[in-house]
């Protein structure tokens, strides 16, 4: 099969592939997925499909097996999960987080970044200052500067609950 004939084959026969695998499938973006897959596993094969059943019902074979791997891949991973024996479900930030998090977004960008790198990340000031380039007593104010605001803001948060509808 040529190049141009692989291209007729293709635009004569993607919509009504990709259809059939839908109703055989019951995901649209899943046959699409397939079809696509199975159209590039045939050009690698486009000599041998003049001499089998036809190139369609080769693609459409193809294109099942493919979903059918992937089902199984997914079961698979589902039983994996199941095994763990925890729920699968994660439990949200707490109050606290998301009002830390919102007071450190309030600030300037060096000030969240040393913060973070001294009270999330636990480095000390030498470390922070060599991470970002900065002198020691540039992030020393930095952290100073980032107490008053985290203090001033996780009060306000606390008294108020005003993070708690976020």
């Amino acid at each position: 099969m040529t190049e141009e004939e692989f291209a007729d084959f293709y635009s004569g026969s993607v919509r009504r592939l990709t259809g059939q695998l839908y109703v055989m499938t019951g995901d649209f973006h899943e046959a699409q997925d397939v079809v696509q897959e199975a159209f590039v596993r045939a050009w690698g094969a486009r000599r041998r499909l003049e001499c089998e059943r036809g190139p369609e019902a080769w693609v459409r074979t193809v294109a099942w097996r493919l979903a059918v791997s992937r089902w199984r891949r997914f079961a698979r991973g589902q039983r994996a999960w199941s095994r763990r024996g925890d729920s699968g479900v994660s439990e949200g930030p707490g109050p606290g987080m998301v009002d830390l998090e919102r007071a450190l977004r309030s600030m300037p960008s060096r000030q969240r970044q040393c913060a973070a790198l001294f009270y999330v990340c636990d480095l000390s000031v030498e470390k922070i200052a060599a991470e970002t380039r900065l002198s020691t007593g540039t992030v020393k104010t930095h952290l100073s500067r980032a107490r008053v605001k985290l203090a001033g803001c996780l009060d306000h948060y606390a008294q108020t609950g005003e993070s708690r509808d976020v």
